[in-house]
């Protein structure tokens, strides 16, 4: 029983420091006022129920006023297969809004430019998890390359 115990208080300790460290005030180097541009756009985020970087996230999805549909798995493999996204580009949560997919830490020029453009692509994603992008903390230090798939092919969709 206290073996238990001690696992449960360990989870929420770690939960707690990650939801700390991976502050969603990272946006430096986008729009950090949505002004309700996309408070018409429903959107699903799955993602880990421990994951701090993931609640970083879906905080900074809230900041452009998403209607946000927040699903916690304990493992997300099936989520990524349905929409063939390809171990490469895995990461930490996986965003469906529409047809498309949303892998990872993508910024929200780029999920803009995916709602305005509307291509004919199945999703876009950041592989990993880079410093300074929504949800993670530390400052930018590389571009971004967000990928666009296309029936598990990989292009670059735009680079920040």
């Amino acid at each position: 029983m206290k073996k238990n115990s001690l696992i449960i208080i360990s989870l929420l300790l770690i939960s707690i420091f990650l939801i700390s460290a991976c502050s969603p005030n990272n946006s430096k180097y986008f729009d950090n006022e949505g002004n309700g541009e996309f408070s018409d756009t429903k959107i699903s985020a799955y993602k880990s129920r421990y994951c701090g970087c993931c609640v970083g996230y879906v905080a900074e999805l809230e900041k452009y006023s998403f209607d946000i549909e927040t699903i916690e798995m304990e493992d997300l493999t099936s989520i990524k297969n349905q929409h063939n996204i390809p171990q490469s580009l895995q990461s930490c949560h996986t965003s469906v809004v529409g047809e498309y997919f949303i892998e990872g830490h993508v910024p929200i020029e780029a999920v803009r430019k995916l709602l305005e453009e509307k291509p004919d692509i199945d999703g876009i994603g950041l592989a990993g998890m880079p410093s300074g992008t929504p949800g993670m903390p530390g400052a930018k230090r590389e571009a971004w390359h967000i990928y666009a798939l296309k029936d598990g092919i990989q292009s670059e969709f735009m680079t920040i």
